[in-house]
């Protein structure tokens, strides 16, 4: 799921250099965490958070197929 993960933010954004994923899976669920450098934050997110909610509903069919619940969180770098 973090390959497709990755895909998907890597063409939205302009640095896909500084993209990372974490993924940590625990029983049934599988939390991804998101690593975006700051100027790529809006793009993520998207007017009204519409991208990121598609984002995270695009993820869910890879979830569903394998039986877990997966949530999708997005960080800011630090610089």
């Amino acid at each position: 799921m973090k390959d497709i993960l990755n895909y998907i933010i890597t063409s939205i954004v302009e640095k896909p250099d500084d993209v990372n994923i974490t993924e940590n899976e625990q029983d049934e669920v599988v939390n991804l965490e998101i690593d975006v450098a700051k100027e790529d934050m809006g793009k993520v997110i998207g007017k009204s958070g519409k991208v990121i909610k598609a984002i995270r509903n695009i993820m869910k069919i890879p979830a569903i197929k394998q039986n877990k619940r997966i949530y999708v969180s997005l960080t800011e770098k630090p610089q």
